[in-house]
């Protein structure tokens, strides 16, 4: 990275953050879902469900985490495809700038306005009784769990966000993912599930990262699940950087 790559990053980060601030309603809509599932399984489904937690919001709160984030990154494919219909990508090709500036400006676009509505739905989860002794080390773990989590889906949006055909098409692959926390540890222990769809769960990157950070927040022994979840983000998150690099380039040739 050159001082010129970091300038130009800056400059285009802060049109995409303008961007944000003019219409606060992304980040109020990307915190809606995940705020009605919190209060949706907490208060519904919450008094029917055995996880052996004294408090069902502190054992739900990290996949509802997870969810946020897999909601938000639609925005970056989103803004991606809009900004390519646009012509904006043809203007700043003929522009002296770093190419790959206009990525990680959206990127880190996504990564911001995901934090604000990480801090959101903490905060509405901690009106409902979400409580933690957790320590500064153990949230600094859970907050780069998290940083690391986002920028990997995000890179992932990148590439629909460069390939899709319609708006439709550009935000409708978060679909899955959103749904993903579904089938893990997020909301029951996947002990009471049935045996293929238990083997699922506890083999996909959602169930050791929502299990990492329901440790690390309650203070309880943290095992193997955090190098596992760590392990998958860091892998998600370097496969996802080159594919996007490498549609970007063909996008733009």
């Amino acid at each position: 990275m050159n001082k010129h790559f970091l300038d130009d990053t800056a400059v285009l980060l802060g049109r995409s953050l303008r961007h944000i601030a003019r219409s606060p309603d992304t980040i109020i809509t990307t915190a809606i879902m995940p705020i009605a599932f919190l209060l949706l399984f907490v208060y519904v489904f919450g008094g029917a469900i055995e996880t052996g937690s004294d408090s069902y919001v502190n054992y739900l709160l990290p996949g509802i985490l997870l969810i946020t984030i897999a909601s938000g990154i639609s925005y970056t494919a989103y803004r991606l495809f809009l900004d390519l219909q646009g012509g904006i990508f043809e203007r700043f090709q003929s522009m002296p700038i770093a190419r790959s500036a206009v990525l990680w400006a959206h990127v880190l676009t996504s990564l911001v306005a995901n934090l604000i509505s990480l801090v959101v739905v903490i905060g509405v989860a901690l009106l409902i009784g979400f409580r933690t002794g957790a320590g500064v080390l153990a949230w600094l773990a859970v907050a780069g769990i998290l940083v690391l989590f986002t920028l990997a889906l995000t890179w992932i949006a990148v590439i629909p966000g460069l390939t899709a055909k319609s708006v439709d098409g550009a935000s409708a692959f978060s679909y899955p993912l959103v749904f993903l926390p579904f089938i893990s540890s997020a909301f029951v222990p996947t002990g009471s599930m049935p045996g293929p769809v238990r083997a699922f769960a506890e083999h996909q990157p959602v169930t050791s990262i929502v299990n990492a950070i329901r440790d690390l927040y309650t203070e309880q022994k943290v095992g193997t699940d955090i190098w596992i979840a760590l392990g998958w983000c860091v892998g998600i998150l370097v496969v996802a950087y080159v594919f996007a690099g490498v549609t970007y380039r063909r996008r733009i040739s």
